[in-house]
């Protein structure tokens, strides 16, 4: 096995430097200068986001990122929902900050300086507090403060937070009602952060102080998606995370506003929410373990296809394990090691990365497409499966496979029942295949054909070809898909008949029609489909 990246015994490089940068409420025009220079200048960037993948803090950096950075998404593990953890929510959380500090800390050691990206302020209600107390004490830090999202209401609104001697109070709408109603009744201006879920609670605790009806209900502040509305006109089904109950001033009440209650605002060009400070968990996938493998499908092409579950864990992987032309599509982090290795190697490739995870290692096997179709997922199970690796740990990923990504570029020629096949005969004889062909032409299913031919393997397109034309018309509809998702992509759609092996090749995946699938033009190309009633 050929190993690449930092060894994991290398000496010490003088340590890099940790910022926890705040980013302000979501508008990128309102990211301080230092904050933005930092973003564009540092070596690595980590952000938190939820299961979906999409960062509201990535969104807002995007303009300042310098596109070759070392990214460390920080993907949270549970948000309010029930988790298997044994310490439940609160440990669950605790572990995943755990982690996500030694993956920061490892570039830290490395001498590489991290920047952590942060909505609102860093160190009002955000999450990188969390990294701050586990970090700080340990490498040189600095925290860059950013405009809070009740600056950012405050100025949606068009009215003072507090003026003179008035105070303001900033409480988190978890309280309970009571505790809540009690504290707003004793108080002049309140920001009440922490909504979505929480509203009806805030709402009644509102009501209950007699305070509902100065109350203003401020909706991703800042962004092209702001919405502004008296509180107790706002619908709690619609209330997300993202949002802030304010009472501002009193002595301001009188202020003309330059938009009405409910408008909504696009003040500038951010294009994310953010209430700012409000960088709690939204959703994530799983608890925090070490120790394990998981095979991760990369799907056919480029990152716009990689799930975020997927991103996730390739993200906090320790290594990386797979065919050296996939593991180049997984973009260099050097706080990962990477074995590459030969594409006909899988059971060696198994193992290994089973015994590195027998060890602690968390070891990503990528593969393209979906692992669990012709891929890695079958391979490592089965080595998996034998007594030495009984304790550890697999996890399959999914990914989107090559037959969904070639039938969803010609229409939906999948459209009904088809059955997927594979040409190779290096692990079954042809005699199989043949017999498999010749089945699935007899019931009239559509086929997607994988590995149709490689370099040493160039005959069995035509048999194939021939076997079902014993049983398809000749004008049956053929797609023929090259590198789809990639660089090299093309499409074609001929006919059987007229299916020329020459034009197929190693990278190709075949999608032969049924007797029902259709050929029609529409804006200038041919869109092939397969109806999803059949004929009685």
């Amino acid at each position: 096995m050929n190993d690449s990246g930092p060894s994991r015994d290398a000496a010490p490089a003088a340590p890099g430097r940790l910022w926890g940068v705040g980013l302000g409420p979501g508008d990128p025009e309102l990211v301080t200068v230092k904050a933005a220079r930092l973003v564009r200048e540092a070596d690595v960037v980590a952000y938190h986001s939820a299961r979906h993948g999409r960062s509201i803090a990535r969104g807002v950096a995007e303009p300042y990122l310098r596109g070759d950075q070392v990214e460390e998404p920080l993907i949270y593990p549970v948000t309010t929902e029930t988790t298997d953890h044994p310490g439940g929510y609160r440990g669950a959380i605790d572990d995943f900050y755990a982690v996500c500090a030694e993956r920061l800390a490892a570039h830290l050691d490395a001498g590489r300086d991290v920047v952590v990206l942060c909505e609102g302020d860093p160190l009002f209600y955000g999450s990188y507090m969390h990294l701050h107390k586990r970090l700080a004490h340990r490498y040189p830090t600095e925290v860059v403060p950013g405009v809070t999202s009740m600056s950012g209401a405050a100025a949606a609104l068009g009215r003072p937070l507090v003026e003179g001697e008035e105070a303001l109070t900033v409480l988190p709408g978890t309280l309970p009602p009571d505790v809540l109603a009690e504290r707003l009744a004793a108080t002049g201006s309140a920001a009440i952060l922490k909504l979505g879920r929480t509203f009806p609670a805030v709402r009644e605790a509102l009501d209950r102080a007699g305070r509902l009806g100065e109350a203003w209900y401020v909706e991703r502040a800042s962004t092209d998606r702001q919405r502004i509305a008296p509180l107790a006109e706002v619908d709690p089904a619609e209330v997300p995370y993202f949002s802030i109950a304010v009472i501002p001033s009193r002595a301001g009440a009188s202020l003309t506003r330059t938009t009405e209650p409910g408008d909504t605002v696009s003040p500038g060009t951010g294009a994310h929410a953010g209430a700012a400070g409000a960088s709690a968990p939204e959703a994530a996938h799983g608890k925090a373990v070490r120790g394990e493998v998981i095979v991760v499908g990369l799907g056919p092409g480029g990152r716009s296809w990689l799930t975020p579950e997927a991103q996730d864990a390739l993200a906090t992987a320790d290594d990386l394990v797979g065919y050296g032309p996939y593991l180049d599509r997984v973009p260099p982090n050097p706080r990962q090691r990477r074995h590459p290795t030969d594409n006909r190697a899988e059971a060696e490739r198994a193992a290994h990365a089973l015994e590195m995870a027998r060890s602690g290692a968390r070891v990503a096997v990528v593969s393209s497409g979906d692992p669990g179709v012709f891929a890695m997922a079958s391979a490592v199970l089965e080595v998996a499966c034998e007594p030495r690796f009984a304790g550890v740990r697999v996890r399959v990923v999914p990914g989107l496979t090559a037959a969904q990504a070639v039938a969803a570029r010609a229409g939906a020629p999948l459209g009904h029942d088809y059955c997927v096949l594979s040409l190779s005969d290096r692990l079954k004889p042809w005699e199989v295949i043949a017999g498999r062909v010749t089945a699935a032409a007899r019931a009239d299913l559509v086929l997607a054909i994988y590995n149709p031919a490689s370099r040493s393997r160039t005959w069995q397109v035509g048999a194939a070809r021939d076997l079902l034309l014993e049983h398809r018309a000749p004008d049956t509809p053929v797609v023929v898909g090259r590198d789809v998702g990639g660089p090299g992509e093309s499409l074609r759609v001929t006919t059987l008949a007229k299916l020329d092996p020459a034009d197929v090749d190693m990278r190709c995946l075949l999608v032969v029609g049924s007797s029902t699938t259709r050929i029609a033009e529409r804006d200038g190309r041919p869109v092939v489909f397969t109806p999803r009633r059949y004929p009685a």
